[in-house]
């Protein structure tokens, strides 16, 4: 992508505007969202034909109280029933799904929850989404930390007594190329257990590399299942090539990747069928590579400038309960985050059922964790975050109010040997 199309100044160059314009008018102008581009590794794997065959077919208003009861009752939960669990005639059993969800959790990862914090290294982006506030055609300010400073984010965060670590970037190459979040992987090894990244997608053996350099574990947003509103929303850049992000994850896991984690944002299209389509996704891999730690996450879209533009669907903080119970159920052993983007209460009251992993100390800004935990300024530049929180608890917060709930906060399970 030429330079040209960053928004790095106040306004847009002609050019820039001109073809902004265009891709917003003018469908026939974009890309082939379903086209590899050059360099882009193709797989084999069924698991795509699996899972898009089951949303597609999903009719979700044919469920009855009768088969949401019959899920219930039944030990193991099937595809059909967990079909069921989603569907709006469960909604009034959510005290049950609740119940349900509660007794799995407890089974399988008893009175534990996770803690991790995001560092973001970078928010230079070579896409236009128009739901995000990195995309290439926002003005926002633009940063990419350097390896020093990179170092200090970590140790300042490492101090708080956190041992897990998430790095993201903006999704650009040019800006944030492997060897780079390989470099900042290594740095990230010397003051926390676990590290996972949540970056552009690359191939298997990129992820191998990154895996070399320190990389545990890789998050992916696939954003939004419905291949015919992705490309609605997706309008440029590599992030556009909607098949090749599905694979992101077997293309990890083929690399040697411990762990990989999915995820729809859920608003952009019909919820229940991300949210169907999100765990199918889990599902099937986990049954190719029975080995791998698999999670799931189901943030929710917050404000942005472009909403008119988007047109989001509401999902409303019950039906999230809803969304997290049913994936308990159907997927008793599978790590559930619940993000920051939720607020305090809900994500206190859902570690109690359902989700096994929370974020805390988050930032979702370039270099700013000096004042976000230490309440002095940094005394360099940031760059801006890519939305807004509603839970800007503090780790050490956090800790105590799992503490307080008669929770174990855990900061890491796994011992290099």
């Amino acid at each position: 992508m030429d330079n040209q199309y960053f928004v790095d100044s106040e306004y847009l160059s002609p050019a820039a505007l001109e073809k902004k314009h265009r891709l917003e008018n003018d469908p026939s102008s974009r890309a082939d969202h379903m086209a590899y581009l050059p360099g882009m590794e193709r797989i084999q794997s069924d698991v795509m034909d699996k899972v898009i065959s089951q949303m597609d077919s999903y009719d979700y208003t044919k469920y009855t109280a009768r088969d949401v009861q019959a899920a219930l009752e039944h030990d193991t939960c099937s595809v059909e029933d967990f079909k069921a669990l989603l569907s709006p005639a469960a909604e009034p059993f959510l005290e049950r799904m609740a119940q349900k969800a509660r007794l799995e959790t407890r089974k399988h990862f008893g009175n534990t929850v996770y803690l991790f914090t995001p560092l973001y290294i970078a928010n230079y982006c070579e896409n236009y989404c128009i739901y995000c506030g990195f995309n290439c055609y926002n003005h926002i300010r633009r940063m990419k930390l350097n390896m020093e400073q990179i170092e200090h984010e970590m140790e300042v965060i490492a101090r708080s007594g956190m041992e897990e670590i998430l790095i993201l970037t903006g999704e650009s190459r040019a800006q944030s190329d492997v060897k780079y979040i390989g470099e900042a992987c290594k740095l990230a090894r010397k003051y926390f257990r676990m590290v996972g990244l949540e970056i552009y997608p690359v191939n298997t053996d990129e992820y191998a590399y990154l895996h070399e350099c320190g990389a545990d574990y890789v998050t992916v947003f696939q954003e939004t299942y419905d291949n015919v509103r992705y490309e609605q929303l997706h309008l440029m850049g590599h992030k556009r090539v909607w098949p090749y992000r599905f694979e992101a994850q077997e293309r990890a896991l083929r690399g040697g990747m411990r762990g990989v984690a999915f995820s729809a944002l859920l608003g952009l299209a019909d919820f229940r069928k991300d949210a169907l389509a999100s765990a199918l996704h889990l599902y099937y891999l986990q049954r190719k590579y029975p080995h791998a730690e698999m999670s799931l996450s189901c943030p929710r879209l917050r404000p942005i400038v472009n909403n008119e533009k988007i047109n989001p669907l509401d999902v409303g903080e019950k039906q999230l309960c809803q969304v997290l119970c049913a994936y308990r159920i159907f997927l008793p052993f599978a790590g559930i985050t619940v993000s920051s983007r939720e607020n305090a209460r809900f994500r206190d009251g859902i570690v109690r059922i359902a989700a096994t992993k929370v974020s805390a100390g988050v930032s979702t800004g370039v270099g700013d964790h000096e004042s976000k935990y230490t309440g002095q300024e940094s005394g360099g530049e940031e760059g801006d975050e890519q939305f807004e929180i509603s839970d800007g608890r503090s780790f050490d917060k956090m800790y105590k109010d799992m503490e307080g709930q008669g929770l174990q906060p855990v900061l890491n399970d796994y011992l290099y040997v």
